[in-house]
């Protein structure tokens, strides 16, 4: 039950990132067409941007992923801080990848 709550929380984390990342670039590329920027570009710059903010929103705050780092090392509980580093680098993944899908779409002109 453990494992299982902990795999859904691994994929649930990087779709999260990757839907802010991408719907963020997506729109905000659309908010820079009705102003008759280039959109393209702009979601170029977006995706870059918004990468750190999908990866904050997909891990639904810092603290607890703080509070489990101190408790992982002051209190030598290194089988959570490994689950926790996996969490972050699962949503890492994911904001990382939104970006790419972003950049693949820039350079077919």
């Amino acid at each position: 039950m453990e494992r299982e709550r902990f795999l859904v929380t691994l994929v649930l984390t990087f779709f999260i990132a990757l839907g802010v990342n991408l719907g963020g670039s997506l729109l905000g590329s659309l908010g820079a067409l009705l102003l008759r920027r280039p959109p393209l570009k702009t979601a170029l710059e977006l995706s870059g941007e918004l990468k750190i903010w999908a990866l904050v929103a997909a891990l639904g705050g810092t603290f607890g992923v703080i509070r489990t780092f101190e408790a992982g090392v002051l209190d030598k509980q290194f089988f959570n801080l490994i689950r926790q580093l996996l969490i972050v680098g699962s949503a890492f993944l994911g904001a990382h990848l939104g970006h790419l899908l972003i950049l693949s779409l820039g350079l077919r002109r």
